[in-house]
């Protein structure tokens, strides 16, 4: 299916499944999405709020935070119903001023730049972890984490499961890393429910693994091996994914791998993209023995398979391409093996 505008892309990316309006019936207590400004928010608020609608519980709240310097975005929120929040989620003072909730998503995270100002990694993926923790004791918390925390696995493995050891390679990985360790703080010492979800690289067609390779390969650009395969997911079914996490926080923190089924590999993305564009991709480098792997199993078990697979997310983004469709200028620089972003 193509979408006529990214209004309609937009309305799909944040449709509740049947099951999450059934889930959303026995919310009890308001729902707030720290961190709704970024790439995932927007969708997620909409998604939370359309579900309780759907559900006929217009009763309670959704409330989005940010610190909303984009008013256009803002303003699309509220006019679905989501009450918007204008925070700097830095400062303390701010967090304990925030509203109550009793459920939490935790979208907050610094990635990009944070090779070379490593504080901020810091500051944002562990400090600010602390004060929401604190904050919402008493709520349950789905919180974003990455599967960055594994350490780089051959492809043989199937990929990091839950259990296995975390091994997270470079600052943006490590401070991940001490992200879900703060919150697994919280819920050891204050008994609050936890989800830490570890997402592996949601697509949809103005970014992802998929938009980045197309785009290189429209504009003749050299495709990077580096990390030869990768895993991927539809980001309508991360964000349902995400706020369903929420019935599964416990103190003993809920671990959780999102991602699609698939092992794919780079080079045959590329070429099926160029395939359907028109044009003859070009490679640099060679598919190393091992990638930032993500084995989801464990999440398809509990809420089914992605509603869309590989090769329709590849088929979407020729066609959105194809046709002009608008690219955000966010690179996820998938390619790294080094951690350094």
């Amino acid at each position: 299916m193509m979408f006529a505008d990214e209004k309609e892309l937009e309305r799909e990316l944040s449709r509740p499944s049947e099951a999450l309006v059934a889930e959303a019936a026995e919310w009890q207590e308001d729902v707030i999405v720290l961190g709704a400004g970024g790439k995932i928010g927007s969708g997620v608020a909409t998604m939370a709020r359309r579900a309780l609608d759907e559900a006929g519980r217009k009763e309670v709240r959704v409330q989005a935070v940010s610190r909303w310097t984009d008013r256009e975005a803002r303003d699309r929120l509220e006019s679905v119903g989501v009450d918007t929040v204008v925070t700097d989620l830095s400062d303390p003072a701010a967090v304990d001023g925030l509203p109550d909730a009793g459920n939490v998503v935790f979208l907050v995270g610094a990635k990009f730049g944070t090779s070379t100002n490593s504080d901020e990694a810091w500051m944002t993926n562990t400090v600010l972890p602390a004060y929401v923790a604190r904050r919402y004791a008493r709520s349950r918390i789905s919180a974003l984490s990455t599967g960055n925390v594994y350490p780089l696995t051959s492809p043989m493995t199937g990929g990091p499961v839950e259990t296995d050891e975390t091994g997270p390679v470079g600052e943006y990985a490590i401070t991940c890393r001490g992200r879900e360790q703060v919150f697994t703080h919280g819920a050891r010492t204050r008994g609050t429910r936890v989800a830490l979800v570890r997402l592996n690289y949601a697509c949809e067609p103005r970014y992802g693994v998929v938009a980045d390779i197309a785009r290189r390969v429209q504009a003749g650009e050299p495709v990077d091996l580096s990390i030869g395969v990768v895993n991927v997911v539809w980001q309508r079914y991360t964000n349902e994914v995400v706020l369903r996490a929420l019935g599964h926080a416990d103190t003993a923190p809920f671990l959780l791998n999102l991602t699609g089924p698939e092992t794919a590999s780079v080079r045959a993305i590329a070429t099926q993209l160029g395939e359907k564009l028109g044009v003859t991709p070009n490679f640099v480098g060679t598919e190393g023995e091992t990638s930032l792997l993500n084995n989801a199993a464990k999440c398809h078990a509990l809420f089914g398979y992605p509603d869309r697979t590989l090769g329709q997310l590849i088929q979407l983004q020729a066609d959105w391409i194809g046709a002009g469709g608008n690219l955000w200028n966010k690179p996820t620089k998938f390619e790294r093996r080094d951690g350094n972003f």
